[in-house]
């Protein structure tokens, strides 16, 4: 363990504590970071939130939470995280409430005899973003660059300019070296492995370019429904809430330039580089280059699957999305003319991340087309979810004595390789908080290329109601209008890679 981490006093102030996002993913991280030996030793988990509720009550809320995702039974190792646990019930709109937070935090110091680290975490809506900034830094807690970090959740705001008003509140107190923006998409095993799957290996990066690579695919598919989110969803949709941040994120990790050293700033700056260089979408091209769907009734894994309409505290005339696909251009040396696809939606086929990576053909086909009815160019599968792991796939010769070519896989899997628990995404990234490490996290200038880049889309997908929903059925892969947007280019949607046995198409 780092021995900076564990010798440094902290200070978690979890703003929205009694919310969902605090039970199911943010909470059971930290305990798995302390079950682990990775919290600091003198540590405060100081829970905020307007909630009149006492403290064995809300730990006792963590506890059943933790235990729905976890085979854990240790109590006494529980016991002992929950020590660490207080509660302050605050309305973060009133600028005493942090003047109690700052008295708060100076008692927990005295008591230590040592200046902590501060981190503000704010699992709340995004209005709260900007009074909570604010407060902190009216209240003085912003002062100290080395020692107080803030934490922020998607969204970022919902257009350009709803962002740049919330980036406006957090940079007024706040140094941005000072603001981790978290995707949690960033955090898991396999996105992080792009950058050594890419920069450790002379094998790859030679062909990593338009003279080899014909077109990359990327999917973030899910099975679920809005479930208890139509509020929220309404007013997002799968442009908003998937593609501005995680997908343009797989995207810039994918195709960004080698990194002189791997530091945050830099690799950071590279992944810029990469948004700056995507081709401008013209409004009244947006049809050629984006398409939009949301589900109706289908069947999945058995079960009849309502539509988006009929949705619990969804608009029963809604336009939202649940379904967003993208073409992308690259305008620079290494990726010209190389088209990126992007999809994402709700009630999929199937439940699964990944990036596909499809080389060109061989230049000249020397066997007879007899030989390989399926035969197809070789192409790099990295798998994110529900798998870990990276497939390579390439025509082999079946064994016998009649010559006949097959599409096989190579495979590498993270489970079977390193035999060990995978840390979850958020436990990487709380980790990184308190180590400082900004590599991870998303600079303000980053999600301001993101959102320029799709607010075309938006303008016009909100200017123009489809007229053709719902367009897809629950269980398929997406509307039809997506299968045309790759149909122009002669391309088509690659299978994801679900299982050995998957049929490939």
């Amino acid at each position: 363990m780092d021995n900076h981490i564990k010798n440094q006093c902290t200070i978690f102030v979890l703003f929205g504590a009694c919310g969902d996002l605090s039970a199911r993913l943010i909470v059971p991280a930290l305990f798995n970071l302390y079950q682990d030996e990775k919290l600091p030793e003198n540590l405060l988990l100081l829970a905020v939130d307007r909630e009149d509720i006492e403290i064995p009550e809300l730990v006792d809320r963590f506890r059943r939470s933790i235990a729905e995702r976890s085979d854990s039974r240790d109590d006494v190792r529980w016991q002992h995280f929950a020590s660490m646990f207080a509660y302050l019930q605050a309305d973060v709109t009133q600028i005493e409430s942090f003047h109690r937070i700052a008295e708060r935090l100076s008692e927990q110091e005295k008591t230590w005899d040592a200046a902590a680290q501060r981190i503000f975490y704010m699992a709340t809506p995004p209005g709260l973003f900007s009074p909570i900034a604010l407060g902190l830094g009216a209240a003085g807690l912003a002062a100290s660059q080395d020692q107080a970090r803030i934490v922020v959740e998607k969204p970022l705001g919902r257009d350009l300019k709803s962002f740049q008003e919330i980036n406006e509140a957090l940079t007024t107190h706040f140094d941005e070296t000072q603001i981790f923006r978290i995707d949690h998409f960033l955090g898991k095993e396999t996105v992080q492995n792009i950058l050594a799957l890419r920069f450790a290996n002379s094998i790859f990066e030679p062909i990593w370019n338009r003279r080899y690579i014909d077109h990359v695919a990327i999917t973030v598919a899910e099975t679920l429904g809005v479930e208890r989110r139509g509020p929220y969803y309404e007013r997002a949709g799968a442009l908003r809430d998937m593609v501005q941040n995680h997908l343009l994120q797989l995207l810039c990790l994918v195709a960004m330039e080698p990194p002189v050293a791997y530091d945050a700033d830099d690799i950071r700056s590279k992944k810029l580089d990469v948004l700056r260089a995507i081709r401008p979408i013209p409004s009244d091209r947006v049809h050629e280059f984006a398409a939009r769907g949301q589900y109706g009734t289908g069947w999945i894994s058995g079960s009849k699957a309502t539509e988006y309409r009929h949705e619990a505290d969804v608009d029963p005339h809604s336009n939202t999305e649940t379904f967003a696909a993208l073409k992308l251009l690259i305008d620079n040396w290494r990726w010209q003319d190389v088209p990126f696809y992007l999809r994402t939606g709700k009630r999929m086929a199937a439940a699964v991340s990944e990036i596909s990576i499809r080389f060109q053909d061989v230049p000249h086909h020397s066997f007879p087309a007899s030989v390989g009815l399926n035969s197809q160019p070789a192409r790099l599968v990295i798998q994110i979810q529900p798998e870990e792991g990276i497939v390579l796939k390439f025509m082999a010769k079946e064994p016998g004595s009649t010559l006949r070519l097959r599409l096989v896989d190579m495979r590498f899997s993270y489970q079977q390789t390193f035999n060990a628990r995978t840390p979850g995404a958020y436990e990487t990234l709380l980790w990184d908080v308190m180590s400082g490490d900004p590599t991870l996290f998303m600079r303000s200038d980053q999600v301001e290329a993101a959102w320029k880049l799709i607010m075309p889309i938006l303008d016009v997908w909100s200017d123009n109601p489809a007229p053709d929903f719902p367009n897809y059925s629950a269980g398929s892969w997406g509307p039809a209008s997506a299968e045309v947007l790759a149909a122009r280019d002669g391309k088509s949607w690659l299978t994801p890679t679900l299982r050995p046995d998957t049929d490939e198409h």
